[in-house]
């Protein structure tokens, strides 16, 4: 009795290791969900949509993209945080500074400690831009163009805005802001003069080659290797810069095993000529791969130092 009662807890114990392990080989067993914090035609969308076939490449299940801007992508990440299992199955694209930044300024329902991070694939080209139509072509003549009007500025994050106040602050100037869903919203204002200058996380590329836009300065610490002859904001006196990248994140919690899969189909994007041509051609990004831990203590990081500049 005692043998038989031993070999059926064995056979018990062999079937739930067995299940457990045909669990983890199957994910994903279905569809998965790629949220994006901005309207369609902005660059994140644009490389979303890329990444989103090449995923659905490696995983062998489709990858559906669905759309949730509002509040420079604090409504996706909410909706993520809050509203979402963490079971791998859905995941935002998006910008990391909306974690880093956003919850020191302002009440949002998510935190950096809310989330998991899958990869950061690609380093964000954050710049100031203007229509090829304006009477200025360069951050300093936009200045005097400023100094016996008001201008008109089109935000897109909460760090972006509060960059450019500051500087309105220390050069005197009277500003309005407008508001917009990403790069998408953003390229219809100035292409078409009906804003003075704006905040583009890249969609500025799919313009600047016919002069349809022009780059004022970029909020990296250094140069675009895209564009090396704009300077950036740090070179023209002011002490700021954006740390970003582009990256997958999850909600906190998601399995290991499940974890493992999401950052292989990571890493195999960043290595996918499609998804090469479009972050490097297209967008004109850097592929820079920050694997998952690496990641998370990046984002730890620069909130630490994002705070740090709020406190100053």
């Amino acid at each position: 009795m005692k043998i038989t009662h031993y070999m059926a807890a064995g056979v018990s114990a062999l079937a739930m290791m067995t299940a457990t392990t045909t669990a983890a080989d199957e994910f994903p067993s279905g569809p998965l969900t790629m949220v994006i914090g901005f309207n369609p035609g902005g660059s994140s969308d644009v490389q979303g949509r890329v990444l989103a076939n090449v995923m659905e490449d490696y995983l062998g299940q489709p990858v559906n993209v669905v759309n949730r801007p509002g509040a420079g992508g604090a409504v996706a990440f909410t909706e993520l945080a809050r509203n979402t299992e963490a079971d791998g199955y859905t995941f935002i694209y998006g910008s990391l500074n909306t974690v880093t930044f956003m919850p020191l300024i302002q009440d949002v329902a998510f935190g950096v400690e809310d989330f998991d991070y899958v990869a950061g694939l690609a380093a964000t080209q954050n710049a100031l831009v203007t229509s090829g139509e304006q009477p200025f072509s360069t951050f300093e003549e936009l200045l005097e163009h400023g100094r016996d009007q008001r201008l008109t500025y089109a935000q897109q994050t909460s760090l972006d805005q509060a960059i450019i106040e500051q500087v309105a602050e220390i050069e005197g100037l009277n500003l309005s802001i407008v508001p917009t869903g990403g790069g998408g919203g953003m390229a219809p204002l100035v292409l078409g003069n009906e804003v003075d200058f704006a905040y583009s996380g890249g969609t500025h590329a799919q313009y600047t080659e016919e002069g349809d836009m022009q780059i004022l300065a970029f909020l990296s610490a250094e140069r675009s290797p895209f564009y090396p002859d704009s300077p950036t904001l740090v070179e023209l006196g002011y002490d700021f810069s954006i740390e970003d990248y582009r990256a997958i994140l999850t909600p906190a919690g998601v399995p290991d095993d499940v974890m493992e899969r999401l950052v292989s189909a990571a890493e195999y994007a960043s290595q996918h000529e499609d998804f090469i041509n479009v972050i490097e051609n297209v967008t004109q990004f850097p592929i820079t791969f920050v694997p998952n831990e690496e990641l998370e203590v990046m984002a730890r990081d620069i909130t630490e130092a994002n705070r740090g500049l709020i406190a100053d």
